[in-house]
């Protein structure tokens, strides 16, 4: 299977992960207008599943050192399985109320608030679950990275805050400002949860050694296949509840799924394509960055979201300067906090 054997190219993939994990989200933009984020979300989940099936047998069953993806699935232990398992079902459950948070806020606010979170209790969860790195870089970096959600969560205040007065004088019901709310909450929620999930992974893998792994361990490969399995099934529950109860509109049931058209599914898929590749390579990485750097980089995704919400997307058109200001420190803080976490791993 592909190995990285130097520490830039594992960086160089945990920047890629950053990018993806940032990024997903555009695709359940796209399609938000006419689709629900419910049903968008069962496309998600097989592209992800498909995507990581198809990764296990071409870079997971190519190359002279560790073990092939087949071989690998069949010598893991139950146990293996089960972290791994657990680890998608915490993920698949954050997910969700991440993808409601989007729909309700916005990629610019869900984004930065969830995974900013889930950063700073996940980076604490998986360096004391494998401890690899300067913990004084990694932790300090991640202290800027908390300043610029900070940042973040100031700007939307003001901005909503604006938008509720300006409503407020039109003589408008003040709906848009009630699903903000309700969409910061759940990122919250979603944020806590995340933080997690890569831990729990962490404990079915031999992150030591991708090589010579440990008999009964999982590599990158079999571990994110089943990762997303554990997503798929634990999805019948969770985003069933959700089509059923949703935080926000009517009941939607699963006869809908089968209106949307060809592009609308494709979209979807895309979405957990582009999801799936950015988790592969954190794992991929994680054996010479460590996970919880590799994880601490790959988690720089509000950054990513933050871009494309301010500059394709004007989630924050007509704020003022000290809207706009913070906005900058955000990204200043962000850009700084993952500088210190690259160098904490050299």
């Amino acid at each position: 299977m592909f190995i990285i054997s130097n520490y830039t190219l594992a960086v160089v993939f945990c920047l890629i992960t950053m990018i993806c994990w940032g990024s997903w989200g555009n695709t359940q933009k796209l399609v938000s207008k006419n689709w629900r984020y419910e049903l968008f979300y069962w496309d998600y989940v097989i592209g992800m599943v498909l995507f990581t099936l198809l990764l296990g047998f071409t870079m997971g069953s190519h190359g002279a050192e560790g073990r092939p993806f087949v071989e690998d699935l069949q010598q893991a232990s139950s146990s293996s399985i089960w972290w791994v398992i657990l680890g998608g079902v915490i993920f698949n459950a954050s997910n969700i109320l991440l993808s409601a948070s989007v729909s309700l806020a916005g990629m610019a606010v869900a984004f930065p608030l969830g995974v900013g979170i889930a950063l700073v209790l996940g980076v604490i969860n998986t360096y004391l679950e494998a401890a690899k790195g300067d913990p004084v870089m990694l932790f300090t970096g991640v202290a800027l990275v908390v300043v610029a959600v900070i940042c973040n969560g100031i700007a939307s205040g003001k901005l909503q805050a604006a938008k509720k007065e300006s409503t407020e004088k039109a003589g408008n019901a003040s709906d848009a400002v009630s699903a903000n709310r309700k969409g910061i909450l759940l990122a919250a929620l979603a944020g806590i949860l995340m933080s997690f999930f890569y831990a729990f992974v962490v404990k079915g893998m031999d992150v030591e050694n991708f090589a010579s792994p440990a008999v009964g361990k999982l590599t990158p490969y079999s571990a994110i296949f089943i990762f997303s399995l554990g997503v798929l099934l634990s999805n019948f529950l969770f985003n069933t509840l959700v089509m059923r109860f949703p935080f926000q509109g009517a009941p939607v049931s699963y006869s809908a799924y089968f209106k949307g058209s060809l592009g609308t599914h494709l979209c979807g898929m895309l979405g957990g394509v582009i999801w799936g590749l950015g988790t592969a390579f954190s794992y991929i990485a994680s054996g010479e960055a460590g996970p919880a750097i590799s994880y601490a980089l790959g988690q720089g995704a509000p950054m990513i979201a933050a871009i494309w919400g301010v500059f394709v997307w004007k989630e924050f058109k007509g704020a003022n300067k000290t809207v706009n200001s913070l906005l900058t420190a955000m990204f200043a803080f962000f850009i700084a906090g993952l500088a210190l976490i690259v160098i904490a791993g050299n």
